[in-house]
C-alpha cells in the first residue's frame, strides 16, 4: 500500500476521531444537562455505544457515502485526502467557536469540493446530493416534531403524578435512551467514514468490488472506523456539550428522555434506509422541540439561529477549503 494512501486512510480515522470529538455533545448533552450522569459518565458510556453502533446495523450509509455522492471514476487518493482536509477544518473550526454543525455534512462538501476542483461540477452526482440536502431540511423537523410529541404524550400520561416521582423514574431511563441514542449515533457517523476509506481502496485497486458492483467494506475498516469514533467521543467536546446542555433550553430527566429517544429512533430508521443524516441537526431540532413544550420562549431562539446558520454554511465552507486543498496538491505533484 503507498505511503500517501496510508497517509489518507490515517487522515479519515483522524476525521472519525474529531467526528466522536466534534460530536460527543450530541449524545451526552442532555443527560448532562438534567444532571443523571457526570460529563466523565456520560461520555464513557457514549463513547462505548457509539463503538458498538457500526457493529450492530449494516453499511448502507457507508455504501452511500461511497457512491452515491460523487462520480467514483475521478476518485485518487489526492481527490479523498483534499475532501477530508476541508471536512477537519470545518469540523476543528466550528469546534473552536462552540456551534454543533454536522461532520457528516462537512464530509459531504469536502468531497463535492475535491472532485469539483478534480474533475467538474458534472463529477458531483446531482441526484445522491439532492437526497441528502432533502433529508438535512427534512430531519431536523421530523427531530423537532417527534421530540415536541412525545414530551407532551409523556407530560399527559404523568399528569397526575407528583414532580419528583415523575423525575425519579425519568432519571433511570435517561440512561437507556442516552445509549439507545449512542448507539444509532456511532453508527451513522462511523459508516461515513467506513464508505470513503472503502472507495479509496477500489480506486487504489487494494479491494475489488463485490457481486451487483457493490463496495465492499472490509472488518478492519468497520473496527477502525468504530474504534475512532469511540475514542473520540470519551475525549469529549465539553465546549459544544456546553451550548448544547445548557444554551439552548433547560431540560428536565422526561426531557432528556424524550429528546434521546426520539431522536434515536429518527436515526435508526434512516440508517435502516442507508441515508445519511446528520446525528447534530436530529438532536438539536429534538431539545428544541421538547423545550417548545414549555413555551416557546423556553428555547433561546438567538442560540438556534447561530446553529441553523452554521448548518447552512456547512457544505459550502467545506467544499470551499477542500477545493483549495485538491488545487495546493495538484500544484505539489
Amino acid at each position: 500500500m503507498d505511503n500517501f494512501v496510508l497517509l489518507t486512510i490515517l487522515l479519515a480515522l483522524v476525521f472519525d476521531f474529531i467526528n466522536g470529538f466534534h460530536d460527543s455533545a450530541n449524545a451526552i448533552a442532555t443527560v448532562v444537562a438534567t444532571k443523571v450522569l457526570s460529563p466523565l459518565k456520560a461520555v464513557t458510556m457514549a463513547a462505548i455505544f457509539n463503538l458498538v453502533g457500526p457493529l450492530v446495523f449494516g453499511t448502507a450509509i457507508a455504501a452511500m457515502i461511497g457512491k452515491g455522492i460523487i462520480d467514483t471514476k475521478i476518485i485518487t487518493v489526492n481527490v479523498i485526502f483534499a475532501a477530508l482536509v476541508g471536512a477537519v477544518i470545518w469540523d476543528l473550526i466550528t469546534w473552536y467557536v462552540a456551534l454543533p454543525t454536522s461532520s457528516s455534512h462537512a464530509l459531504v462538501g469536502g468531497l463535492i469540493g475535491a472532485a469539483t476542483a478534480a474533475s467538474g461540477i458534472s463529477s458531483v452526482q446531482a441526484s445522491g446530493v439532492e437526497k441528502i440536502i432533502f433529508f438535512m431540511i427534512v430531519s431536523p423537523i421530523i427531530g423537532l416534531a417527534f421530540g415536541f410529541i412525545f414530551a407532551l404524550l409523556i407530560m399527559r400520561a404523568f399528569r397526575k403524578s407528583h414532580p419528583s416521582k415523575i423525575n425519579h423514574y425519568f432519571r433511570r431511563l435517561q440512561l437507556f435512551s442516552a445509549a439507545f441514542y449512542s448507539l444509532t449515533h456511532g453508527t451513522n457517523d462511523a459508516q461515513k467514514t467506513m464508505g470513503v476509506i472503502a472507495i479509496l481502496l477500489v480506486a487504489e485497486g487494494i479491494s475489488l468490488p463485490t457481486g451487483n458492483n457493490q463496495l465492499p467494506i472490509p472488518l478492519w475498516v468497520i473496527f477502525s472506523c468504530a474504534g475512532a469514533i469511540g475514542l473520540g467521543t470519551f475525549f469529549g467536546g465539553w465546549k459544544i456539550v456546553k451550548t448544547m446542555a445548557q444554551r439552548v433550553t433547560r431540560l428536565r430527566p422526561y426531557q432528556g428522555f424524550a429528546a434521546e429517544t426520539s431522536s434515536g429512533i429518527v436515526l435508526a430508521f434512516m440508517a435502516a434506509m442507508g441515508i445519511p443524516v446528520s446525528t447534530t441537526h436530529v438532536i438539536s431540532s429534538s431539545i428544541m422541540g421538547v423545550g417548545a413544550t414549555n413555551k416557546l420562549s423556553a428555547v433561546r431562539w438567538g442560540i438556534a439561529r447561530k446553529i441553523v446558520g452554521a448548518w447552512i454554511l456547512t457544505i459550502p465552507a467545506a467544499a470551499l477549503i477542500s477545493g483549495a486543498a485538491f488545487m495546493i496538491l495538484k500544484s505539489l505533484s
